[in-house]
């Protein structure tokens, strides 16, 4: 028997998180990118055969990737010199060209298997990279989630197979066309979020080969693997406090995995020493963003939370309300993932509002039935889109619907004190990123947003709304209402 031991180190969701924090015990450090290097530098030193993988969502979430539009992330990420890297949804936020941008700054490969061309069916990055270690051939392959094409479906050039589906579908062709008889380990780089790995590990057949799933999206911390039609299936939680480690041993007669670990180790300062080096490359970004960020926007009555996106939170309610006002509106969705921070103020400076809210979109106005309303927050409410995968909304003053679970029905939709009729009209505003999603987020199509005629831009720029509105209104108060009700 020819077995191989390897050790594989995974991330994923790791939205700019760079900066160590104090935690605990008095000099306890833990997280940020000099201390996960500093491990994965010591596990390279001591183990054989390693490899680090990143599934996903490299960028976004803090102050340093949104100044930088994600070029300071690669550049830091080069140091952490991963094997392979799969793409996220938010590797697509700053645009689809300053993703290929990004994708041409790495010196890592970045692999996606079901992101097209439609018009030449040619797949726009890298679908599989096989790697060699120690005599073994592992090959990798990306699966994106649905939720990339919202970024770019305004580029009618780009398409992608994204069912669960048709994504097994790609693994197949990519398994069939080059996973011949020296392939000893198949593994798959996905950010679909861990319900959907479970669905897709089902779909698999097994002489694809498929081993092993590293995937993101859902933020999931697992006590153990998954194991489903074979497969084992890992995911390391968010940001970079942790890092799931696998111990394989690897079978080169059956090319199947025969032994495994599996940890979730806490990045801290008792486990490794941070990378001094990296730790003076973070630094020269954060003193100039620190010195373009630092001054005091406003100052709250009180701090403001967003603890989970899939319930009402004062922070929530609060940006709701300001683009409300701005937007003359008797209805505002914001998007809840729009809000990267779970605890604001009191006070806030530039730097906290942006990385508060680093999303810089349009605000539209439309006006709509109170039946297609009541359609809206009947989708929005569902239990299915409240499992860390969906999106969700906060909403602004004057709103109270009330959803029942058990029923699977909205009970009571009101606005403004009054219970909202099916024929009357209403008008409401979204943030551009979910008009040209409304169907798959609302359940309403963009022309049905806009069939009545009253459609309007109200600001091109929401960051600026919220911008101004906090320097020009102190000492502001909010709360958890009970504007969004579940039974």
């Amino acid at each position: 028997m020819n077995t191989k031991k390897f050790t594989i180190l995974h991330s994923n969701d790791m939205h700019g998180d760079f900066l160590a924090e104090a935690q605990g015990k008095k000099g306890e450090l833990i997280g940020g990118l000099a201390l996960l290097s500093g491990y994965i530098n010591k596990v390279r030193e001591k183990e054989e055969n390693v490899f680090y993988v990143i599934a996903g969502d490299m960028v976004q979430g803090s102050l340093i990737d949104s100044e930088y539009k994600g070029i300071s992330t690669m550049e830091i990420m080069n140091y952490l010199a991963p094997d392979v890297v799969s793409i996220g949804n938010h590797e697509v936020d700053y645009g689809l060209s300053h993703l290929l941008f990004l994708e041409k700054m790495a010196n890592f490969p970045i692999v996606n298997a079901n992101l097209y061309i439609k018009k030449y069916h040619r797949r726009l990055m890298r679908p599989y990279i096989i790697i060699k270690k120690a005599g073994f051939d592992i090959l990798f392959t990306g699966i994106i989630t649905e939720k990339i094409m919202d970024s770019i479906n305004q580029d009618k050039l780009v398409g992608s197979f994204v069912t669960l589906n048709e994504a097994s579908e790609e693994v197949g062709k990519i398994t069939n066309a080059y996973k011949n008889d020296d392939i000893d380990l198949t593994i798959l780089l996905t950010h679909i979020g861990y319900e959907s790995d479970i669905e897709l590990a089902k779909l698999l057949k097994p002489e694809w080969g498929v081993d092993m799933i590293i995937g993101g999206h859902s933020h999931t911390i697992l006590e153990k693997p998954t194991k489903v039609n074979n497969i084992l299936i890992a995911q390391a939680g968010v940001g970079t406090n942790q890092v799931g480690r696998f111990d394989i041993v690897v079978d080169d007669d059956t090319n199947s995995i025969i032994d495994y670990q599996w940890q979730l180790i806490p990045i801290n300062n008792k486990l490794a020493k941070p990378d001094k080096a990296l730790t003076d490359y973070i630094d020269s970004y954060k003193k100039e963003v620190d010195r373009k960020y630092n001054t005091l926007a406003c100052k709250l009555s009180n701090k403001l939370t967003h603890p989970e996106r899939e319930v009402e939170t004062s922070l929530g309610n609060l940006i709701a309300d300001t683009f409300a006002e701005i937007a003359e509106c008797d209805v505002m969705l914001v998007g809840a993932g729009s809000i990267r921070v779970k605890e604001f103020g009191p006070l806030v400076t530039l730097g906290d509002l942006t990385a508060c809210f680093p999303y810089d979109d349009s605000l539209n106005r439309f006006n709509i039935n109170g039946g297609q309303l009541k359609s809206i927050f009947t989708h929005i409410m569902r239990p299915e889109n409240r499992n860390g995968e969906g999106e969700c909304y906060q909403v602004s003053m004057g709103t109270k619907a009330v959803y029942d679970d058990q029923k699977k029905e909205l009970e009571s939709l009101v606005i403004k004190g009054k219970l909202v009729e099916d024929s009357e009209e209403y008008s409401i505003c979204l943030q551009g990123y979910h008009v040209s999603s409304s169907a798959e987020y609302l359940n309403i199509t963009e022309d049905e947003l806009r069939k009545s005629g009253k459609s309007k831009v109200v600001s091109t720029s929401a960051q600026g709304v919220l911008e101004e509105y906090l320097k020009n209104h102190q000492n502001i108060e909010c709360a958890v209402e009970g504007r969004l009700v579940y039974k």
